[in-house]
């Protein structure tokens, strides 16, 4: 690898960080190993390096990211500066828009108690949680 290249790849897990999309390699690492992260389609090692170009798809809980790589940064930023190191994809963005509705409107129709438990039904909430019954 020559000098120039180095500079024009990152290793994934430094990426993810930089890019605000874990808040620690360790995180990233553990995503990567865990299959939560595709490169151009393929599972990678948190090692591997990427460039930009390369396509990412992140999954991160219920939310799921497909980004293309922009830019690399030396170094973790502040958000403002880690959004400018990739750009998502449309169907990315539609499919999160779609599931942060499914969400808001399962949260607005789900059924709220009128009031909070006293004393004795925490008692016995704490007793069925814990103790199985």
């Amino acid at each position: 690898m020559t000098p120039t290249d180095d500079n024009e790849r990152m290793r994934l897990d430094k990426w993810l960080w930089a890019a605000r999309f874990f808040k620690s390699r360790n995180l990233a690492t553990e995503a990567i190993n865990g299959g939560k992260v595709h490169l151009d389609g393929a599972r990678v090692k948190p090692s591997h390096r990427v460039r930009p170009g390369d396509r990412l798809r992140i999954r991160r809980g219920e939310m799921e990211w497909t980004v293309d790589v922009v830019a690399l940064a030396a170094r973790r930023g502040p958000a403002s500066e880690a959004q400018k190191l990739y750009r998502e994809t449309e169907a990315s963005l539609a499919a999160r828009e779609r599931q942060r509705e499914e969400r808001r409107l399962a949260a607005a129709a789900a059924p709220r108690p009128d009031h909070r438990p006293d004393k004795r039904a925490r008692r016995r909430i704490i007793r069925f949680t814990r103790k199985g019954g």
